[in-house]
């Protein structure tokens, strides 16, 4: 993982300060069923900018990072066993998505935020969602349905086990019907508990987008209730509790969206290839802000847990000093930087 410092992009910051947001001039991060139909064509365009855009790694290193997309792929890939089911899982994400809007803006003229995907909306029937109803501003739907008689079922250890899917195959429908995955797919059992990287991780396997809808796992941690529970958590363990739990077998809100899309989505490593992870992961981003901002004092700075998978008990803790890596995508980024969306690089807030 550290050899990736020698690629980090040349450092911004020293054209000049940082300037202060003020929470009045703070860009707005929105739903995406409240978008405009031009808003949502013009992220849309823009994700697939992105797509058409040169890698920054090289091709010999990387033959399956195909494009800009899969730069962002591929660092998630990278340090997917230090950011996940631990304490950096929400800094960690926070600074990548805002490195993916900022890619958006930059690179391919995108003038509006990052939307997200407010898991609470139509938990029976994702269908009827607009981010996933198939339409021309959707991120498109559910997969083909396939057989699954011989599937093993994911069955946590705090919830019922979600009954199968409804989907499982490529998509057929909205604008991301051509999508291509370029990477993995992945199992985390590949690596478990605290193992290194797939084999062949880097290897070229161009292949359709698949998701696999089961509702099941939305109704069971990503309802308002839910949701409530976790905005009233009285510390930043007992959030994570409801978020995503370090302890192994046991899934929160977190995980609950991801595995709700399926199939692509469910690739703990490379669920970046699905468009559809940054809206996600804005909806994860919102419900840690605003439980930050419930009660600043107490909350804005608060951490729990360490810099590796599921919490071993031997790892270090992460504080406000933990620095976090980026690879190609930006310098390392000290914790206590990210924590206050109205502080340092970041102005932005939610609706």
């Amino acid at each position: 993982m550290r050899s990736w410092i020698s690629l980090l992009l040349p450092v911004l910051a020293a054209a000049g300060a940082i300037q202060q947001c003020k929470p009045s001039q703070a860009r707005t991060r929105k739903e995406w069923g409240v978008l405009s139909t031009q808003e949502k064509t013009e992220y849309i365009d823009a994700v697939w900018c992105l797509r058409g855009l040169p890698s920054v790694l090289p091709n010999g290193e990387y033959p399956g990072v195909r494009d800009r997309m899969d730069d962002f792929v591929a660092t998630h890939i990278n340090y997917t066993l230090y950011i996940h089911s631990d304490g950096l899982l929400l800094p960690w994400h926070r600074h990548f998505i805002y490195l993916y809007e900022k890619a958006l803006q930059d690179e391919c003229n995108y003038k509006g935020t990052l939307p997200y995907w407010n898991w609470t909306l139509s938990t029976d029937n994702s269908t009827l969602n607009p981010v996933f109803d198939g339409s021309s501003t959707s991120f498109s739907g559910n997969g083909l349905p396939i057989d699954k008689t011989n599937a093993t079922a994911l069955c946590p250890k705090n919830i019922p086990c979600p009954t199968p899917g409804t989907g499982g195959g490529c998509l057929y429908n909205g604008p991301f019907i051509n999508w291509t995955s370029h990477l993995g797919p992945f199992s985390i059992s590949q690596v478990q508990p605290y193992g290194d990287l797939p084999p062949n991780t880097w290897a070229y396997n161009p292949r359709c987008l698949t998701r696999d809808f089961t509702p099941d796992w939305l109704s069971s941690l990503n309802t308002p209730s839910k949701i409530s529970s976790m905005l009233s958590a009285p510390d930043i363990k007992s959030f994570l509790s409801l978020m995503s739990p370090s302890t192994l077998g046991y899934v929160g809100a977190h995980e609950g969206g991801h595995a709700a899309i399926g199939a692509n989505m469910l690739d703990t490593f490379a669920s970046v290839q699905d468009p559809v992870f940054f809206l996600h992961h804005g909806m994860v981003d919102r419900v840690w802000t605003l439980w930050q901002q419930g009660d600043p004092e107490s909350r804005l700075l608060a951490l729990n847990g360490t810099g590796i998978v599921h919490d071993p008990p031997t790892a270090e803790l992460v504080t406000l000093d933990t620095m976090m890596e980026f690879g190609v995508l930006d310098c390392p980024v000290r914790v206590g930087d990210v924590m206050d969306v109205l502080e340092g690089e970041y102005c932005y807030k939610y609706d």
